[in-house]
């Protein structure tokens, strides 16, 4: 038998994500502040050292799915040939949310209220905004020649990293209902887009 596949036919899971299932059970049980990166390991079955081979902190398995569907965002940019600086990041944008596992919905935003992160979920949600940001910005800066940090690059990044964040908020909000991702997402960028290479 395939060593990545369970019985039935169904995929083995990862060790990170039978720790993020752990991790999961726990903060609905007794909310994020009251769980230990120890009890997270207990419950998955492995050592606290285990625990960081794949994260770099507790608030890390709150987003194992969000920092899937981003990983490539860079070499979804890497790859466009679209003339348009704004119209590669729509692309690449679109490729991530494309890419991005339907079954795979970010439980930290879905049971935020129920596990009672709080303002965890805010500032590292904030940190992994901030990277992609950066990431485009330096994109949009290398395509115009311009520095990263300076006005464009940082509007069209803004603007259209924005749009992509509100439209995964919704696709999760949307429940078992919900459409596929890359819907979402090209619905809420593509106003975006058109109206920053008008003004380009």
């Amino acid at each position: 038998m395939d060593e990545t596949m369970r019985r039935g036919g169904r995929p083995r899971r990862s060790s990170a994500e039978v720790l993020a299932d752990a991790a999961a059970e726990l903060f609905l049980e007794q909310g994020y502040a009251r769980t230990t990166v120890d009890q997270i390991a207990a419950r998955a079955g492995v050592s606290r050292a285990t625990f960081f081979n794949y994260f770099g902190a507790k608030s890390d398995v709150l987003w194992l799915e969000l920092d899937a569907a981003v990983a490539d965002l860079p070499a979804f940019l890497a790859a466009s040939t679209e003339p348009s600086s704004v119209r590669a990041v729509e692309e690449a944008l679109l490729a991530a949310a494309r890419a991005h596992d339907p079954e795979q919905v970010p439980w930290a935003i879905a049971q935020a209220e129920v596990m009672d992160i709080g303002s965890e979920l805010v500032a590292s949600v904030a940190a992994r905004v901030m990277a992609q940001h950066g990431a485009v910005a330096a994109f949009v800066g290398s395509r115009t020649g311009e520095h990263p940090m300076s006005l464009w690059p940082q509007t069209v990044s803004g603007a259209m990293l924005g749009a992509a964040a509100a439209a995964f908020g919704v696709w999760v909000a949307d429940g078992v209902g919900r459409r596929t991702l890359v819907e979402y997402v090209g619905a809420a960028l593509t106003p975006v887009a058109v109206g920053l290479d008008a003004h380009r």
